[in-house]
């Protein structure tokens, strides 16, 4: 039904014209849940409003008779939520914002140290092959901490790799991999990433401004960051999982190594695109698992 053109369902009972109910829902990080919606029931138990919550996270009615009722707000992926609202002899309610709950852990991880378990994660790289198809590759030995601010806007994070521990699973290439051709493990064994800040992108979905060093070169990478929940783990720890992604340019880095196959088709492709899949645990020390 469209909003605000569902009112009290008791005939003659609520004024005519006007506002009735009227709130809007939201995350505990202050984003809309625009697939909310809020049914209205009365003090003996009846439904007389039900509406679907607008992209902006509003949740409008048309008026009620004046009382007190119940409202109960629902939302995939969200805990439901109940207030009492108390409509005016003119029909109106207002509840302000009310916020949802995330189902299965909190809306942001609790502020502190966490410490990446790579274990539980996964450092991967992608790399397209002759403008064909795609060559995968990961990172088998690093670390790092998260550092989760009060603001979230001044979390950081700090994390090294072990350049040596390529693997696309082909021993050759790794090995030419490692060369200075690429990440000149010789003479540059980590790659390092810093970053300091973080801007909204969407519920859930944040910038993550840092610096890479790799292969000897520092160059600004942002990772477009997504948080998917926080939870127990069985070792008596909480874990919070985070998928990132960056898009680099081989070039950026003086990887300019290539082959020229056949009609102006390189071996390898100009960029590389990288996604990171993290477990990190609460606190300094990871659980013996």
């Amino acid at each position: 039904m469209q909003i605000g053109t569902e009112s009290a369902s008791v005939a003659g009972s609520a004024p005519t014209g006007g506002r009735g109910l009227h709130a809007r829902v939201s995350t505990r990080d202050g984003w809309a849940v625009p697939h909310a919606v809020a049914t209205v029931t009365d003090t003996a138990g009846r439904q007389v409003a039900r509406a679907e919550a607008a992209d902006d996270g509003t949740v409008a009615t048309g008026p009620l008779a004046p009382g007190a009722y119940t409202v109960v707000v629902t939302a995939v992926g969200y805990l439901p939520a109940a207030r009492t609202a108390i409509a005016t002899g003119s029909g109106a309610a207002e509840l302000g914002t009310l916020v949802l709950a995330r189902q299965g852990g909190v809306e942001l991880p609790p502020p502190g140290t966490w410490t990446i378990d790579p274990a539980h994660s996964t450092v991967a790289a992608t790399a397209q092959h002759l403008g064909l198809s795609s060559v995968h590759g990961r990172f088998t030995a690093f670390g790092g901490r998260i550092e989760i601010s009060p603001a979230v806007e001044g979390s950081a994070v700090v994390a090294e790799i072990d350049a040596a521990s390529v693997d696309t699973g082909n021993a050759m290439r790794d090995e030419h991999l490692r060369s200075a051709d690429f990440l000149d493990v010789a003479h540059h064994p980590v790659i390092a990433y810093r970053g300091g800040g973080l801007t909204p992108a969407g519920p859930d979905r944040w910038t993550v401004h840092g610096e890479l060093t790799l292969a000897g070169v520092s160059r600004p990478v942002d990772l477009d960051l997504s948080y998917l929940g926080t939870g127990p783990d069985p070792w008596g720890g909480v874990r919070a999982a985070f998928r990132a992604t960056a898009e680099l340019r081989r070039e950026d880095f003086a990887m300019n190594w290539n082959q020229v196959v056949q009609a102006g088709i390189a071996a390898i492709g100009a960029t590389l695109r990288v996604e990171l899949d993290v477990q990190a645990v609460q606190g300094e020390v990871l659980p013996q698992a």
